[in-house]
């Protein structure tokens, strides 16, 4: 998901639409003076989102920081392929529309899950086979909609958040296994990012409260750096220019595995309908057909190709849906150029190297606000569009305990197999496969229930 974010996750319902002040529509062509700098801005909303999900996955499991700057290089190289061929379809790839793509936060839980029972090889597999899943919802999205409504988009939402928060507390102690963890000194850095993200965001005006979260780690990489946590002797060793290569950690496939990938891309589709819809509301309307389609088929499609790449699946950025509708500025053409110039980063291994170098500290503290967020984000959905009935009240207190239950108490299930053990391990897929379930089971009463108080 979307990711960071502070990336918010978009409800998969259609908002009435606002009368919008639009500079540039969709088609439109800023002068090349123009695009360029609003290209970049977009990258400024991103791309912290974009590095944080695979320096958690690829820290979680212990990679060199070699590796890891060569996971942020192709990380930053399919994240710009997938936005160009959002705004530049090929075939049925693509939606032509203004969204910005990147790594999705959603697939973290899963991705460190698998990779630590299994290893890289069968995420990727994993994230491969699965990605199919979100190719068939989209052609088939006009049938299927009804099955996500606000109630399942928001629990699911809110257990990404929860379920990561506990990551995030890893991180700003200084990473699991580190000698130093819990250290004075790594939580004095986190609390740093924390502080400073915090109170930019909320006393800050225009670009400081919106760039709150990168200037946050910015301050608190300078503090790392001044207590002597950063290595900058990787970026020294790196090239100046690579190619991608493909299957470097290899494809392996397993079904548990595949199973809750399959899962966490129908969770990435709701996010995506969602941040289409509030793209597309910047100029007035609401998404056609053509475009809900082609978007999710590109998200899906795209997400495969970055596996092959040893990149992590990609959703739409909400972010930068908020930077649309505030700028006005809808044209595609812009987001290209946001999409080419990540691309250019991505073959700079300079770059990958320098991201590889932030400390976990730095990244648990911007975290631990950017999963709470996302939590308030699910929270928010279901405030603004669930009547709190007594069924309703059911499905939520019932799916958030069963997912939570087994992501804090992962033993109550030693004894399936390890098929089962990996796929109703994760808290997001018990969790979020109980509200999916309940609420067809369950049927929606249109009548005031008596015995609940909230109507």
């Amino acid at each position: 998901m979307s990711d960071s974010e502070i990336v918010t996750a978009a409800p998969a319902t259609r908002p009435a639409v606002a009368a919008p002040r639009v500079v540039y529509d969709i088609d439109d062509r800023p002068p090349l003076a123009e695009a360029i700098p609003l290209g970049f801005q977009h990258l400024v909303a991103m791309l912290l989102g974009n590095i944080t999900p695979p320096l958690l996955i690829t820290g979680a499991l212990g990679l060199a920081t070699g590796e890891i700057a060569f996971v942020l290089q192709m990380v930053l190289v399919m994240a710009g392929l997938a936005t160009l061929v959002q705004a530049y379809p090929i075939g049925p790839v693509g939606g032509r529309i203004p969204v910005i793509m990147g790594t999705s936060i959603a697939f973290v839980g899963g991705a460190i899950a698998i990779g630590r029972q299994h290893g890289l090889a069968v995420v990727f597999g994993a994230c491969l086979a699965a990605c199919l899943v979100e190719v068939v919802l989209g052609f088939s999205i006009v049938r299927l909609r009804r099955l996500f409504p606000p109630l399942v988009n928001g629990i699911v939402v809110m257990l990404i958040g929860l379920t990561l928060i506990p990551v995030g507390m890893d991180y700003a102690a200084g990473g699991v296994n580190a000698d130093d963890y819990g250290s004075l000194a790594n939580l004095g850095v986190a609390a740093v990012v924390f502080l400073v993200t915090l109170l930019l965001n909320q006393f800050g005006r225009g670009f400081v409260s919106y760039a709150s979260m990168l200037i946050g780690v910015i301050v608190g990489y300078a503090a790392a750096f001044g207590l002597g946590k950063v290595d900058l002797t990787p970026v020294a060793d790196a090239a100046w220019f690579a190619l991608p290569r493909p299957l470097a950690y290899g494809i392996e496939f397993q079904w548990a595995a595949i199973l809750v990938m399959g899962f966490i891309y129908v969770i990435s589709a709701m996010e995506t309908i969602g941040d289409i819809t509030g793209t597309i509301a910047a100029i007035g309307r609401e998404p056609t057909d053509d475009e809900l389609r082609g978007g999710l088929v590109a998200d899906g499609v795209m997400s495969g190709f970055a596996a092959i790449f040893s990149a992590f699946p990609n959703t739409s950025y909400s972010q930068n849906v908020g930077l649309i509708n505030f700028t006005g500025v809808v044209s595609r053409h812009v987001t290209a150029i946001g999409g080419i110039i990540l691309v250019a980063l991505g073959v700079v291994p300079k770059v990958g190297a320098f991201f590889a170098t932030i400390p976990p500290a730095v990244i648990g503290g911007g975290g631990l606000i950017m999963f709470a967020m996302i939590f308030a984000s699910g929270l928010s959905i279901i405030h603004r569009s669930v009547p709190l009935t007594r069924r309703n009240l059911v499905i939520l207190a019932v799916a958030t305990g069963l997912g939570l239950g087994v992501e804090l108490r992962p033993d109550v299930l030693q004894y399936l197999p390890e098929g089962l053990r990996t796929f109703f391990g994760s808290g997001l897929i018990a969790g979020g496969l109980s509200a999916l379930v309940l609420n067809l089971v369950f049927p929606e009463r249109h009548r005031r229930d008596p015995g609940n108080d909230h109507g």
